[in-house]
């Protein structure tokens, strides 16, 4: 089961509206609890597997970013790209190479945006929104949770 099947059995799980569903294979455990709003998830596997693990995610194509529209009444024509995964944010794809994006720069879905480092890969986070860089929301080589908001955009 890769990163996308387990991502796909999120948001299934989050429009069905079960409280709690438990998937377990020969390598993989997944226990999916939502709440109001939020749902969690706890994955266990053993340690054996993670090679295995790391190596299909880094077959893997680019993680998308979660977007969804910001709530704030002075931002609401905005839109945040979110957080798809845990790790560290980088701006740039190495030290002396230029920033992927920036403050007033226009962007097209697709493009690049930054970079989110998990378990010694690095995944290149796509815009899934057309618009304008506003602002971006976390520094160069900070740690980021799932969902944790990373740009504002002005899709106008």
């Amino acid at each position: 089961m890769d990163l996308k099947d387990i991502q796909n059995l999120i948001k299934f799980v989050a429009k069905s509206g079960a409280s709690e569903v438990k998937l377990e294979t020969d390598d993989v455990k997944i226990t999916i609890k939502t709440g109001s709003d939020e749902t969690n998830i706890v994955q266990q596997m053993p340690m054996a597997q993670m090679p295995q693990m790391q190596m299909q995610q880094a077959a893997a194509p680019s993680a998308p970013a979660t977007v969804t529209p910001v709530v704030e009444s002075e931002d609401s024509k905005y839109i945040t790209v979110k957080s798809p995964i845990i790790g560290t944010f980088y701006r740039k794809p190495s030290p002396d190479k230029p920033l992927f994006v920036e403050v007033g720069q226009t962007i097209a879905v697709g493009d690049v945006l930054c970079i989110i480092e998990a378990m010694k890969l690095f995944n290149e986070i796509e815009s899934e929104v057309s618009g304008k860089i506003v602002k971006i929301l976390v520094d160069d080589s900070s740690p980021v949770e799932f969902d944790q908001p990373l740009f504002l955009v002005d899709p106008s």
